[in-house]
């Protein structure tokens, strides 16, 4: 099995069909160069010994050395045995609301890069827990199942916005049923949902969900996001700049305010805690804490692959390949052309044409 320690690197392959159009450039403007001082007759005379050929071999041998690199620096590593890895932990599910009130500045920079901050510390810090992600809006969708490869799952957490569920409101209620239905409830791991929301839950019965996910042993925490205050949505425009707030039909300002109440509720009804976020603390640190009081169980065997580097077999082609491209001449080969077969068409060709100026 092969894979690339650094597949980001891949990306300069798109590099090459510049090079072959920028040595193609070249050969038109030596050509052209060429013509304009001397006449097609001089020509050959003078370049005599030049091998075109050997100009392409070089290039050639260039765009290899090239391609050598680029692979050795992407490290591409093979796979030599597989083992079975016992794995423990807890099933966590985040549910993020990307509703776009979380897109309320009183908690800085705004209520959804706090959050998507602070899951982006939690899954930093997590060994051997799955954690997955459902964002919910006027609708819940899951973002990535639970798993624990935690460098995807920071790529689909960094794609997450307001637009990502097209449906406006905030539903609770099916954030909690969607993360019912996904976690594996036949597991004996320990579950755990973690609802991130401003909590003005507009749609669907979140008090029964949160009752019915408690009673299947379901830990609820919830964060809430803002004020309960109230704050302005601001709007704006693709440059980025704040055009104006966002209003309702009589063109008053909407103000979005936590509701701390129904969260508090739902996370009492799932056996779990509420805490308010703030700018200066990390809220699911803190939730971390408390799950990794909780008893941790064997969730099944991982298949593991242990891979070994194999970059350096690139690095040093590619090594050869230019001292080659630095030690190869563009000069004809004497000896060499003389197994050339096309070598005397040339010749027959001036002969003729001298023969026929003669007469």
């Amino acid at each position: 099995m092969i894979r690339f320690a650094h597949p980001e690197y891949l990306y300069l392959f798109a590099l090459i069909p510049f090079a072959l159009i920028f040595f193609w450039w070249m050969a038109r403007k030596r050509s052209t160069a060429l013509q304009q001082f001397v006449s097609d007759e001089l020509l050959p005379r003078i370049a005599a010994d030049t091998s075109g050929r050997k100009r392409i071999i070089k290039q050639s041998i260039l765009l290899l050395m090239f391609a050598s690199l680029i692979t050795g620096l992407a490290n591409p590593q093979l796979g030599t045995r597989l083992e079975n890895v016992k794995q423990k932990g807890v099933d966590i599910f985040i549910a993020l609301d990307v509703s776009l009130s979380m897109k309320a500045e009183d908690v800085k920079p705004n209520r959804l890069e706090k959050a998507k901050y602070e899951i982006k510390n939690l899954i930093d810090r997590l060994a051997g827990d799955r954690i997955g992600l459902i964002v919910f809006s006027g609708e819940s969708y899951v973002q990535f199942p639970l798993t624990t490869d935690y460098s995807a799952a920071n790529l689909f957490l960094d794609a997450v916005d307001v637009s990502s569920v097209p449906d406006p409101g905030t539903a609770i209620g099916s954030a909690i049923a969607k993360a019912e239905k996904s976690f594996p409830l036949n597991d004996p791991t320990k579950k755990v949902l973690v609802i991130i929301t401003d909590g003005e839950n507009n749609q669907g019965d979140a008090i029964s969900e949160a009752e019915d996910a408690g009673k299947k042993g379901i830990l609820i925490y919830t964060i809430g996001m803002g004020s309960p205050d109230g704050a302005p949505i601001p709007i704006y425009d693709a440059n980025g700049h704040q055009t104006d707030f966002k209003r309702d039909q009589s063109g008053n300002i909407v103000l979005t305010k936590l509701d701390e109440a129904s969260l508090e509720k739902i996370a009492a009804l799932g056996n779990g805690k509420y805490f308010h976020a703030s700018n200066s603390q990390d809220e699911l640190d803190l939730i971390y804490k408390n799950i990794n009081a909780l008893q941790k169980r064997e969730f099944g065997a991982k298949q593991f692959t242990d891979y070994v580097d194999q970059f350096q077999y690139f690095i040093g082609a590619g090594i050869v390949l230019l001292l080659i491209e630095i030690l190869l001449s563009d000069k004809k080969i004497p000896w060499l052309a003389r197994f050339n077969p096309f070598r005397n068409i040339g010749s027959s060709e001036a002969a003729k044409n001298s023969f026929g100026a003669t007469q």
